[in-house]
């Protein structure tokens, strides 16, 4: 699995239409084949700071998710609505598959 962390910061005045762009983004990405989950969640202490949770269940998919109609159109949208650059960390899970662990 390979889950990616989007780090986003919105416009305070882009809020909502920042969340109808991601909704629809997410409903979109849960019905690929290869994601596994994909979690909006916002920070408690600024709620224009979200990060979005993809897991992927191999890298194959987290490319094919980027190529979708629905990401293309949600990253166009979404663009002018950012306080600040969005950049994303990838990480791999250690359980309950502990394939990713190197010594």
């Amino acid at each position: 699995m390979i889950i990616v962390h989007v780090h986003v910061q919105v416009k305070e005045e882009c809020l909502a239409a920042f969340r109808e762009a991601t909704l629809a983004n997410a409903r979109a990405s849960v019905l690929e084949p290869g994601v596994a989950r994909f979690d909006i969640i916002r920070r408690e202490d600024d709620p224009a700071r979200f990060v979005l949770v993809e897991i992927y269940r191999d890298a194959a998919a987290v490319a094919a998710h980027k190529e979708t109609a629905h990401y293309a159109i949600w990253r166009d949208q979404v663009a002018p609505m950012m306080a600040a650059p969005r950049y994303s960390e990838k990480f791999h899970n250690l359980f309950p598959d502990d394939s990713g662990w190197s010594a």
